[in-house]
């Protein structure tokens, strides 16, 4: 049996890409890894902006904001691996940007509340 952290990690990652997917984006690649890092989701929002899209998630809220413990070199790293991605597809786009999904449980079983938190580490 797996280790139910990574199979809940793997269920909200999932639940992201499935939202996502119903506001018309579409999802290129899922955990892409590169040697500079790795990204959560890489997707093309509607726009045609190459988004990474790293998916932060707390089984409760009293461990706090699930956005306030992603900290810069960790952006870096996502943002590194995104360029890469980039670099390799083949795919139109108008630029590059790095979004933050938080995932907390909802009020009812097997629901999720997501927030999505557009253009961090910019400006």
């Amino acid at each position: 049996m797996g280790d139910p952290r990574h199979e809940l990690g793997l269920a909200a990652e999932h639940a992201v890409a499935e939202w996502l997917t119903s506001h018309h984006w579409q999802i290129l690649a899922t955990r892409f890894r590169s040697p500079e890092g790795e990204v959560d989701l890489v997707a093309l929002d509607p726009s045609r902006c190459l988004v990474g899209v790293e998916v932060r998630l707390r089984r409760s809220g009293r461990t706090g904001d699930p956005l306030a413990s992603v900290r810069p070199r960790h952006l870096r790293r996502v943002s590194s691996a995104l360029a890469a991605f980039a670099r390799g597809a083949a795919i139109g786009h108008v630029g590059l940007r790095i979004d933050l999904v938080s995932v907390v449980p909802g009020p009812r079983p097997r629901t999720w509340r997501l927030t999505r938190l557009p253009a961090v580490g910019e400006g």
